[in-house]
């Protein structure tokens, strides 16, 4: 069983993300999306389907994004960089120019809709940075890729990314005498809750624990 951690915190001017990286760094996409343009170029290259999905999808999370322009660098034939064209514009474009939210969306994408998934996906907040509306995108994502017999875990805080889960797929955690404790949400305890409230109202109202 294969399995890796993700975390997309970084998205400062600093981000590994940004740089130009190895074009041949592309085995699979790194915890930290740092080989970021590397991975796409060779979905681009050798999983064309995939790679017009996943751009595809970044257009209904940033409807100026057109396009990826991906290639090795003029001037170093063994490196790339994060560039893309914006949609009515010849102006040059490159990870610089997105917004922290839809760079990080960006990778989140790239990463639910690659070919080869790892069986078990462990994202820590995915919901950083990110317009309600792409948290629901993220979501549904999230889902299809749990569709196939692979196990999506994310740590969160956001009401808005879980109200959009049944109770059966929340676990809650708290702490007590030191230690996690771990417990699945069942829907038929929360019935008469449900009625009234969505599911991350009654976590905002501390009827699921989880608290600080």
């Amino acid at each position: 069983m294969s399995w890796r951690v993700y975390h997309f915190h970084d998205t400062s001017s600093t981000s590994k993300m940004k740089r130009e990286s190895d074009i041949h760094d592309n085995r699979l996409l790194r915890r930290d999306a740092s080989n970021l343009a590397a991975f796409l170029y060779l979905l681009q290259e050798q999983f064309a389907d995939y790679f017009h999905r996943i751009e595809s999808t970044v257009k209904l999370i940033a409807p100026f994004f057109d396009k990826f322009q991906l290639e090795p660098l003029a001037l170093n034939k063994e490196k790339i960089k994060l560039e893309w064209k914006h949609v009515h514009s010849d102006e040059y474009f490159n990870a610089n120019h997105f917004s922290d939210g839809t760079l990080r969306m960006i990778c989140l994408i790239t990463l639910l809709l690659q070919p080869n998934l790892p069986d078990t996906i462990i994202i820590d907040e995915p919901e950083l940075g990110l317009h309600p509306s792409a948290i629901q995108q993220l979501a549904a994502l999230i889902k299809s890729a749990a569709e196939d017999s692979k196990q999506i875990i994310c740590s969160t805080q956001s009401v808005t990314l879980l109200n959009q889960f049944d109770p059966e797929n929340i676990i809650v955690v708290d702490r007590e005498n030191n230690e996690s404790k771990f417990q699945r949400l069942e829907k038929e305890t929360l019935d008469e809750w449900l009625d009234q409230y969505a599911i991350g109202e009654l976590w905002e109202k501390n009827v699921l624990g989880g608290r600080p």
